[in-house]
């Protein structure tokens, strides 16, 4: 049984997107957060698997499309959290965060083929990872990570090749983190809900500063 897994923040003001704050208004931060998160859904439903799963901190809202299973984020440090959510993986299992609404079905669906890879491994512009998938979910592969570093996605990567693990690369994808992320991921996938509404914030409406 294969997961299709998204970790995510409940899109609430002041707790998701901050480090767009400013140029944006803690609201609109969140607006953004709930459009990329809207978009990563989007994209994750559309994409086969026989388990699609947002893992999430908070409540669920009306961004949720239906067909998902909803999980708590359970454990303390993103490694913990991460770790936790492929332990509740019977199978084959590829888990990506909220932070890149560019991801389309094309770009998933290899990454839930494991006949070639034991593992595939997806890294972010900023050194980290927006995703991650392995044939055998084991949480220890996580457990111990240094997290929201430079060195994070790095370190993730080594630990999947001293654990022998053949890992298949997908391509580098920019996380939006801050305003020069967003413009910049707006303009790589202009007809998504994040581009419209990053497009009508920064054009049509006074941005907070």
């Amino acid at each position: 049984m294969t997961s299709l897994l998204v970790i995510a923040k409940a899109p609430v003001p002041g707790r998701v997107k901050t480090r767009l704050t400013p140029p944006f208004s803690p609201r609109q931060a969140a607006d953004l957060a709930e459009a990329a998160l809207a978009d990563t859904l989007t994209a994750v439903a559309a994409t086969p698997a026989d388990r699609h799963v947002l893992v999430l901190d908070g409540a669920p809202g009306p961004w949720l499309p239906p067909g998902f299973e909803v999980l708590p984020q359970r454990g303390r440090g993103l490694d913990e959290r991460l770790a936790a959510a492929f332990a509740d993986c019977a199978g084959p299992a590829l888990l990506i965060g909220m932070d890149t609404p560019q991801v389309t079905p094309a770009l998933l669906a290899p990454a839930l083929v494991f006949d070639s890879f034991d593992a595939w491994f997806g890294p972010a512009a900023d050194g980290g990872f927006w995703a991650l998938g392995l044939a055998g979910p084991d949480p220890a592969l996580l457990l111990g990570v240094p997290m929201s570093v430079p060195g994070t996605g790095a370190a993730q990567h080594e630990r999947l090749r001293r654990a022998g693990l053949r890992t298949g690369l997908l391509p580098r994808l920019r996380d939006v983190d801050t305003a020069v992320d967003a413009a910049e991921v707006a303009a790589l996938a202009p007809a998504g809900r994040f581009a419209a509404l990053h497009r009508q914030l920064t054009a049509h409406t006074p941005v907070a500063r």
